[in-house]
């Protein structure tokens, strides 16, 4: 792998640890401040004129505090990701990754929020770091 895959392959991870921990902080520290997240209305809406956008762009406070009510509410599981494919661009200052992912969340009434399929984390290099500008909602393949 090259550096930039390493680096990227770093960020997925820590991202998936923030999940397992419940770390809002942790999770924010991924993405950058123009991020946006476009959310599928079901794992089969392919077709982007049926996604939504529940979130707008990042903003630490209201995205902390709507990650920390899913933690708050919500017990993780299982939460398995793998990486399937990483391309950087050749000026090594962006890049996407592509995860599969089976993360299953149960309230306290046993119902149960499952995100299971594929996303594509995309990414800009800023600095010295990578971070996530845009994340594709799980959709099914």
């Amino acid at each position: 792998m090259s550096e930039e895959e390493i680096e990227i392959t770093e960020i997925v991870n820590r991202e998936t640890r923030a999940w397992d921990t419940s770390d809002v902080n942790l999770l924010i520290s991924v993405f950058h401040p123009d991020m946006v997240w476009p959310w599928p209305r079901t794992d089969q809406s392919h077709d982007p004129m049926d996604w939504i956008m529940p979130m707008g762009r990042f903003n630490r406070e209201r995205w902390c505090r709507s990650w920390q009510e899913l933690f708050d509410n919500h017990t993780l599981v299982h939460n398995h990701r793998v990486i399937r494919k990483i391309v950087v661009s050749e000026e090594k200052d962006g890049a996407f990754a592509v995860v599969d992912i089976d993360t299953l969340w149960v309230d306290s009434n046993k119902v149960e929020n499952h995100w299971k399929g594929r996303v594509c984390k995309v990414y800009s290099k800023t600095g010295q770091e990578w971070k996530m500008t845009m994340h594709t909602g799980v959709l099914t393949y």
